[in-house]
């Protein structure tokens, strides 16, 4: 799902927004650094390697994020005063990115593209699983012009002022576009499970979100709608929600025959297999759902406050007013499960229950990846058809309860790593596929200026609040895959020798501002759009902002409508630090800093480390893209602190699995297979800036912190 998001190898084709695609084309080779031993003679006496042994996982984070931590403490706290609490959550991002164990890279959008999708026509919302949603897509069967476009963009605005509807069909056909109602797209990670409940990786749930609806959902106006939920109840003491849920829906096989109705008691145990999975979605409701946090430690399921009084009635009672909880109902870990049909496949309830029942694959056959047949489904399409390495189909559902909403017939995503983008895109301008990302070390932003296409259709995709980060591992506990594949070419001393430098702040800061990353994404953006999909901070700088004048405990004064990235900048300042959290600038990269910052490290370290330091930066060699990118990192980190301070071992992964296994899908942060890892990221699940800051929490709450090699 949103929430950990793996940079996108593959050219993705979904709403002519490429994720984070980075596909490019170089002549270097990647090097490998593989220190060499002076042989030994017979009369040196023989000295027993050091071995390399791996640290605690609580002294680690406390040492570099314990400052971090205890001052979000304070901003979760506040719960009544929200300006304060963005103000306090404001002071804690600016700590997390001071600590410098991660460094926000880019997000997604901001490239050149071609497309025959129309402007905003699914979910227009900043966090959950909606904008995911497939129904309403508008396709053309031409690319669209630069002067429709942005008629398009127009007439949405128009709409977002309630000035006229927004029909992007109307305004296309008009201009004598044909309408489509089938839509093909790629994947490059296949989902490894479709239950909704028993993941947190977007991967697993961008299909599965298209066959199931939650409570509300936002339309492509980024406006809150009613979904399975009619109308909802708020308790004047803001602890009460209790929704009436939508008569005459029905779950359905893939095949379309009708199981059993929806009711309130299937978002029950939706929630409650959720809290038993513990898959990395039930942190979230921690602390915030009445008794969560007390069943996941032991306690009865009679005391969580997630209840149905009657089949079309459920109350859902919070630990604690919480003014954002309606927006988190759009994320996946609110979604219902149809109870009977969970335990005639082996379902059962119950942390221990479920844990038992679900070792024994004989007899739980519920949500198993490419068995169709092992789920059920109450949304707009019916996934029946799902083979990880080739191909995935989900067909209309034609007895869902708002079926004019839906606009296709079928969506069909099909594999492919983007190892040939020649071939996707001579697929997209045959009409295979409806958008493709242009970019110069493909070669694919040459071949659309020369067939004219870039003059006639091209436009600057938008950004979203999604934010790619690397992180640095401060507790490396795998130097090889299990296979023995992807491994570190360190000797033990220069793993010991690394860890020690990754402990002191002041080398991890002159890694952090000697990361070029505008030559490190030109690689395959091109200069001229270089900057365009740059973040530089984890929050998206404009996420929330201030809707009352706030004077933080030091006396300073934020006025009404200030920004919250406009207030991490300030606390950033105050703390000393360079860093400029802007969108579209090259934020961290500061060489003057980061040589200031590793003399530093070097006095601070003194004869505990031998220099260079090495640092394994893991690549999938398949991809052209992960190739020139890696060779870029190399580049500007060698020639800004100097090889004789610092190199940077690429270390090779063949395929995309093994590449995803050492930090993406590493099970936890001591499988983290990397010294520094660039393909993870996260988008917002609901509408607070908690919804980043909770993924760094310390002990194994924190989501994010395997990226960090820690839980």
């Amino acid at each position: 799902m949103k929430k950990i998001i793996a940079l996108v190898l593959a050219m993705v084709m979904a709403l002519g927004v490429f994720a984070c695609t980075k596909p490019a084309v170089t002549t270097d080779e990647p090097t490998i650094e593989t220190p060499t031993a002076a042989p030994k003679t017979d009369d040196e006496p023989v000295v027993p390697e050091v071995q390399y042994e791996r640290g605690d996982d609580e002294e680690r984070y406390a040492a570099a994020l314990g400052d971090y931590t205890e001052l979000y403490a304070k901003a979760k706290a506040e719960t009544t005063d929200l300006n304060k609490r963005f103000n306090l959550m404001a002071q804690a991002e600016a700590l997390l990115l001071e600590s410098a164990v991660m460094i926000p890279t880019t997000t997604q959008g901001g490239a050149y593209q071609i497309s025959r999708i129309a402007y905003r026509t699914v979910p227009y919302v900043q966090w959950g699983n909606d904008d995911d949603r497939l129904k309403g897509l508008v396709i053309s069967d031409e690319f669209i012009t630069k002067e429709e476009r942005e008629e398009l963009i127009a007439a949405w605005n128009a709409a977002v002022l309630g000035e006229a509807a927004y029909d992007p069909a109307a305004i296309l056909t008009g201009k004598g576009h044909t309408i489509q109602n089938t839509y093909t797209t790629t994947f490059a990670t296949a989902p490894v499970t479709i239950d909704w409940l028993n993941t947190s990786s977007q991967s697993d749930t961008e299909i599965t979100v298209n066959c199931v609806d939650g409570l509300v959902e936002y339309n492509n106006l980024g406006q809150m709608m009613p979904a399975l939920a009619e109308s909802w109840e708020i308790s004047e003491d803001g602890l009460t929600y209790t929704f009436k849920i939508r008569p005459n829906v029905y779950w359905y096989t893939s095949e379309g025959a009708e199981y059993a109705a929806v009711t309130a008691n299937d978002f029950v145990a939706g929630f409650h297999h959720m809290l038993d999975t513990q898959a990395g979605l039930e942190w979230l409701v921690e602390g915030v759902v009445k008794g969560a946090h007390e069943y996941l430690g032991g306690g009865s399921w009679d005391e969580v406050g997630y209840k149905a009084e009657d089949d079309s009635t459920l109350v859902v009672t919070l630990e604690q007013p919480t003014s954002y909880f309606l927006t988190m109902l759009t994320y996946s870990c609110f979604l219902p499960i149809c109870d009977s049909f969970y335990q005639a496949n082996g379902g059962v309830y119950g942390i221990a229950e479920y844990a038992a029942a679900s070792a024994d694959t004989n007899t739980y056959t519920y949500g198993k990846s490419e068995d169709v047949a092992s789920q059920v489904y109450c949304g707009p399409f019916l996934l029946q058809k799902l083979q990880k390495d080739s191909e995935i189909f989900i067909v209309k559902n034609p007895n869902y309860y708002k079926v004019d909403e839906v606009k296709l017939e079928s969506v069909k995503w099909v594999a492919d790593g983007g190892e040939n983008p020649d071939a996707l895109y001579k697929d997209c301008v045959d009409g295979v596929y409806a958008a493709i990302a242009l970019t110069e070390s493909t070669g694919l932003l040459a071949k659309a200026k020369e067939d004219g296409n870039f003059d006639k259709y091209s436009y600057i995709s938008d950004t979203t609040s999604t934010s790619y980060f690397g992180g640095l591992n401060l507790n490396r506990g795998t130097f090889a895959l299990e296979s023995g594949a992807v491994a570190s070419p360190k000797t033990e001393q220069q793993k010991i020798d690394t860890n020690t430098a990754l402990q002191n702040k002041n080398f991890r800061k002159a890694l952090q501002f000697a990361f070029d990353k505008g030559t490190y994404n030109a690689v395959s953006r091109g200069e001229d759009l270089k900057y365009t999909n740059l973040r530089n901070m984890y929050t998206h700088p404009n996420f929330v902002q201030l809707d009352a004048e706030y004077t933080d405990e030091n006396g300073k004064t934020f006025p009404a409508g200030t920004m919250y990235g406009e207030m991490v900048q300030y606390y950033l300042e105050q703390l000393g630090s360079p860093i400029k959290v802007a969108d579209g600038i090259d934020g961290w990269f500061n060489p003057e800093a980061a040589l200031a910052a590793l003399e530093a490290a070097k006095e601070e370290l003194g004869d505990s480390v031998t220099w260079p330091i090495y640092i394994d930066n893991v690549y999938y060699s398949a991809s052209d893209a992960q190739v020139a990118q890696a060779n870029a990192y190399k580049q500007v980190i060698e020639n800004t602190l100097g090889s004789e301070n610092v190199v940077v071992n690429l270390v090779e992964a063949t395929t995309r699995e093994d590449f995803y296994a050492c930090g993406y899908r590493a099970s936890n942060g001591e499988a983290g297979n990397f010294d520094m890892f660039y393909g993870s990221g996260w988008g917002p699940d609901y509408g607070d800036p908690s919804t980043y800051l909770d993924t760094f929490l310390g002990e194994g709450a924190g989501y994010m912190t395997k990226v960090i090699g820690l839980f």
